[in-house]
């Protein structure tokens, strides 16, 4: 017992420690990306209302996706609004439903067909839940020799890494959480590109490509939602669908989804699929050339659709280990040429972003364009997060 008066920063320590609370942002808040919100009403002229995403990491380096809401007023003024006081995980949707078709053919890709997977699958409708194929499993786990069960643990694996979540209308998109929820993310869900992606009929979804790292592998993954509320998990599938950094175009190209993407830990590749869940080949897009991008190039998310071409934002890394962001430029009807191409970099760490969780960083997950102004939300050190902005035209002035 002690009669000394506890401080309210030790109380809060004292009670966390009680609840077991975790603290999702407590080690970084940093790679960020910013989409348009879908609701635009209620706002001054000229103004944005936006979502921005960022990679929260508590303890244990564990990630998960945390949001923010703002405005862009129309003198380009940027306004974070205050965050809620507490995170919320969402509900899982207890019974997801799976694309016979796809799943069959995810578990092609994953090298999983044979005679078992073929007969499990045969029992099923064109769409089955998960608790359907668990059922079936657990028979046929009891029936079938050792050699089959590493197929069971693979179609259950590929089943819960395919799954949909829920929150609550009345929660703030500040207090949503999307936290690791399969054995692919059991490490972390780092830095998701969203993008506004248009649909052939003109409607809109928000997509974000992803890292899922389980402690010692990466892959990369997707989610899907049209409103902030539900979210739809995805496994990205194809020989193509490996390493960091993928990130979607906004629109088909000639009738075609398209991506960019870094299989190599030194270039930019760019690829094309009809199906959004399944990539199989890649051609080198760009490739290092000046001293700040020698060691690596990759994307800073999702190209942005202006008059002039796909503008994308990169990352290079040079000596010490130095993350810069630069820009280059892709023709609107084939974006697998390079029209434009800064060779300075945008966006370099100064002196005050040089220290935090890993130092000489600067780095984005995506931007937009506003009224003309390129807004670029950009993380200092992997620790906090910051704005800078630029007029478009004199980016696009600077490309050789």
């Amino acid at each position: 017992m002690t009669d000394e008066v506890i401080s309210e920063q030790r109380q809060l320590l004292i009670g966390s420690y009680f609840v077991c609370e975790y603290s999702l942002e407590s080690a970084a808040l940093f790679n960020p990306s910013i989409v348009p919100h879908p609701d635009q009403s209620d706002l001054p002229p000229g103004a944005l209302r936006f979502i921005l995403s960022l990679r929260a990491t508590g303890e244990g380096h564990i990630s998960s996706i945390t949001f923010r809401t703002g405005i862009i007023h129309a003198d380009h003024r940027i306004e974070v609004l205050p965050p809620a006081g507490f995170l919320t995980e969402p509900r899982q949707i207890p019974k997801p439903s799976y694309d016979k078709a796809l799943f069959e053919r995810k578990l092609l890709e994953l090298g999983l067909t044979n005679e078992f997977t073929r007969r499990t699958m045969d029992k099923f409708g064109e769409s089955f839940a998960l608790e359907e194929l668990r059922v079936s499993l657990e028979v046929e786990m009891n029936q079938s020799p050792v050699s089959d069960q590493n197929a069971i643990r693979g179609m259950l694996a590929l089943a819960q890494s395919n799954y949909e979540v829920q929150f609550q209308p009345q929660q703030q998109l500040s207090e949503r959480v999307l936290f690791p929820a399969t054995p692919s993310q059991r490490n972390g869900i780092e830095d998701a590109r969203f993008v506004c992606f248009q649909k052939d009929d003109g409607s809109y979804v928000y997509y974000a490509t992803f890292t899922a790292f389980d402690g010692k592998v990466i892959l990369p993954e997707l989610v899907e939602t049209a409103d902030f509320l539900r979210f739809r998990f995805i496994t990205l599938n194809g020989p193509a669908a490996e390493n960091k950094g993928m990130a979607l175009f906004p629109r088909k190209v000639s009738g075609l989804y398209a991506m960019l993407s870094r299989q190599d830990n030194e270039n930019i590749y760019i690829m094309f699929s009809d199906d959004v869940h399944f990539w199989s080949e890649r051609k080198v897009l760009l490739k290092p050339m000046f001293p700040w991008e020698l060691v690596q190039l990759g994307n800073c998310g999702s190209p942005i659709e202006t008059a002039a071409g796909w503008l994308v934002l990169s990352h290079g890394v040079g000596p010490l280990r130095t993350y810069c962001i630069g820009a280059f430029l892709l023709d609107l009807d084939e974006p697998g040429k390079v029209i434009g191409r800064l060779r300075e970099p945008l966006l370099k760490p100064n002196q005050s972003e040089r220290q935090g969780y890993v130092p000489n960083v600067v780095y984005t997950c995506g931007a937009l364009v506003h009224n003309g102004e390129l807004i670029i939300p950009y993380a200092m050190a992997d620790h906090a997060t910051g704005f800078a902005t630029v007029p478009l035209d004199e980016v696009l002035a600077a490309m050789e």
